[in-house]
């Protein structure tokens, strides 16, 4: 037997990601799926109408006159019928996760009911986030990206794949210091240690954006191509980069494309492209991944344990607290 609308309704629940395509607005994405959810939603089995109990006149002829007897009968409801009362779902709050501007293409994390409330969580793991950039040698824009408008043409025939290495490297080099002093850690430790061994180090709460990995995945000029971890960025961060590359090797260079191949635990394999944002869909994204999130967390150990929280931040502002003091003394 069919299930009602209302309990699939009540099962979307956790979080989920689809494929966001370039040139599209997050928030179109967002309102594309929550409308093909209402759509299916109002197409499964609804509520059977209420009975009501009427008691109607009968008329019987008798013997000297016509008499008029009560029948009790049951009647539907006219204000459950769908022609009446509309559609029974109108509004299903989807929330979202980081978000991509309309250039952008890749991961976007999409929430349903409980999820919605794991979505801080998700922000205050500080999880890394992939992203394959291309750029493109010899052109500057005003946005830093090809759609922008021209300022700029300079020639890069002396550009080789070893002067660009040699500036990846820099970049992260110093990205990789400013982690280490947002993460709110004593270096001296062995947790400190540990936790730079398995790549696991964080900042305790918000920071500038961080690069924790660049390299060069291809190059071909005036093409190249980046592939970038990295946390608290933005879309015009990472195009940044790509035009200070180019100036740092005595050229220009402007972003052809940034799409994102992985939002914390969520990656390009778990995303719905665009012909699957249905209700089966989500249904089957929400028991695979929804789930699994936060045991992916724990088990990883970006998560700490109950309780730690609180401890760790504590103990970041503690350890910036004495930063600046050590700052202020060497500067007096």
């Amino acid at each position: 037997m069919s299930r009602s609308a209302r309990s699939v309704a009540r099962a979307l629940q956790g979080l989920f990601s689809v494929y966001k395509p370039p040139g599209v607005h997050w928030k179109r994405v967002r309102d594309a799926v929550e409308t093909n959810l209402l759509q299916e939603l109002n197409s499964l089995k609804q509520p059977d109408a209420r009975q009501l109990i009427r008691f109607l006149p009968v008329h019987a002829d008798g013997e000297s006159e016509t008499e008029t007897n009560l029948t009790v009968v049951k009647l539907p409801a006219l204000a459950d019928h769908p022609l009446v009362k509309g559609p029974e779902f109108v509004h299903l709050k989807v929330g979202t996760g980081h978000r991509l501007d309309v250039m952008s293409s890749g991961v976007f994390v999409l929430a349903l009911g409980h999820g919605n409330k794991q979505l801080p969580e998700l922000y205050n793991c500080h999880l890394t986030k992939d992203y394959t950039v291309k750029g493109f040698f010899g052109k500057a824009t005003d946005d830093f990206s090809d759609m922008g408008r021209l300022v700029e043409k300079t020639t890069y025939d002396h550009i080789t794949r070893d002067k660009l290495e040699r500036i990846v490297a820099v970049i992260q080099g110093s990205h990789q210091k400013a982690l280490l002093t947002y993460s709110g850690i004593d270096f001296k430790t062995q947790e400190a240690y540990e936790l730079a061994s398995r790549g696991l180090l964080r900042p305790m709460q918000n920071s500038p954006p961080i690069i924790t990995g660049l390299r060069c995945v291809h190059f071909s000029p005036p093409n190249f191509t980046l592939e970038i971890q990295c946390l608290h960025e933005t879309q015009k961060y990472l195009r940044r980069i790509v035009h200070e590359i180019g100036l740092e090797l005595k050229s220009t260079a402007v972003c052809t494309h940034v799409r994102r191949t992985r939002d914390g635990f969520f990656t390009l394999q778990d995303s719905l492209i665009r012909t699957r944002w249905d209700l089966q869909s989500v249904q089957d994204a929400l028991r695979g991944r929804g789930s699994k999130g936060k045991a992916t967390l724990l088990e990883s150990g970006l998560e700490p344990p109950a309780g730690e929280t609180d401890r760790l931040q504590a103990r970041g502002q503690r350890t910036t607290t004495g930063t600046l003091r050590t700052a202020q003394t060497g500067t007096s």
